[in-house]
């Protein structure tokens, strides 16, 4: 029993409601028939319109037994779950029976429902798009890896986003990373939010430039030349320059591989290796920086912190020299 609106009844004709053809159908899924109270009519429209009284004040915690502020409307919800686990298993006081064995005996008159929910309580559809999100109120989220052309059914809870798949309708991707048995399930919630300000979970991109807290992800080495893995087998240190040359754009910088794995084999792997480690936090990647800085540290004089040359100080000379360039020349002075 519900009342008129638009999602039950579409329209009146002749005083007959005429049904939504969806409300229909979830009637079916669940075994159950949909009426609607006859309009302007108090007997039947005044058990329709105080669900919300009725649910407020025999449903839903009283002031006593919810707090202030919620930071969630899942923790409100979470709340009231508890609550009902609570009453639900102590005895009532009108039946003198306890809720919760009550229904049990109960079930035995009632038919059993779908496990599987109608399409109508998930949601809305959506296709994934290619860059595997979904739009839903103008605002796009991002769905898990193997789901890019899928059809899947997004849903506001609360203040919370929910899509769901039908895995078992989805062709086989090698990049899904949906665990447990095919079928209907959630594969991503998130915060709502507006138009401007996207919802991107990147655990959702494995292979993506970033880590999932947003930190850029180091380059993975891999040596694709013997040249290369020559240079890389002198340790971490050589790893470590590689990466802070090529994003400070040094040039010459397989010559100075080059020359660093000469440099091993003459003074040892370890003393090139901390040169180069050295080299790459002070940010020296100059012509003759790493020759400089392994002399430097084989005399015993290194043991302080790395100088790391910045804008603040330069050794270039002033231009004071050209303060009176283009002034009128003094008299008896040439021009």
């Amino acid at each position: 029993m519900t009342d008129n609106e638009k999602t039950v009844t579409v329209e009146h004709v002749a005083g007959v409601p005429v049904r939504h053809p969806e409300i229909v159908a979830v009637g079916r899924h669940y075994g159950m028939t949909v009426h609607t109270c006859v309009p302007y009519d108090p007997e039947s429209k005044g058990g329709s319109e105080a669900t919300v009284r009725v649910a407020k004040a025999d449903l839903v915690p009283a002031e006593a037994n919810l707090l202030e502020e919620y930071s969630s409307f899942g923790e409100l919800a979470a709340a009231c779950e508890q609550f009902c686990q609570v009453v639900n298993g102590r005895v009532h006081r009108e039946t003198c029976a306890v809720p919760a064995e009550r229904l049990e005996a109960e079930r035995a008159r009632l038919h059993p429902v779908p496990q599987v929910p109608h399409t109508a309580a998930l949601g809305t559809t959506r296709m994934v798009n290619t860059d595997q999100t979904i739009r839903f109120g103008n605002v796009r989220y991002s769905t898990p890896p193997g789901l890019v052309g899928a059809e899947v059914w997004v849903r506001a809870d609360g203040d919370e986003l929910v899509v769901a798949a039908d895995l078992a309708a989805l062709p086989l991707r090698p990049g899904w990373a949906g665990d447990g048995p095919l079928g209907l399930a959630e594969v991503a919630r998130h915060r709502l939010s507006v138009p401007g300000n996207p919802r991107i979970n990147l655990a959702h991109y494995p292979g993506h430039p970033q880590q999932p807290d947003g930190t850029p992800r180091p380059p993975r080495i891999k040596a694709a030349t013997a040249a290369e893995a020559a240079f890389l087998a002198i340790g971490d240190g050589a790893r470590a320059w590689l990466t802070e040359a090529a994003a400070a754009g040094a040039s010459r910088v397989r010559a100075k591989m080059a020359e660093a794995v000469e440099l091993a084999a003459l003074a040892g792997p370890g003393v090139v290796d901390a040169a180069l480690g050295t080299a790459a936090v002070a940010g020296r990647f100059g012509e003759g920086d790493l020759l400089s800085i392994a002399g430097y540290q084989a005399a015993g004089a290194a043991g302080g912190p790395a100088a790391v040359a910045d804008e603040a100080h330069s050794v270039q000379p002033g231009t004071s020299a050209w303060a009176g360039f283009g002034t009128a020349a003094a008299p008896g002075q040439g021009q």
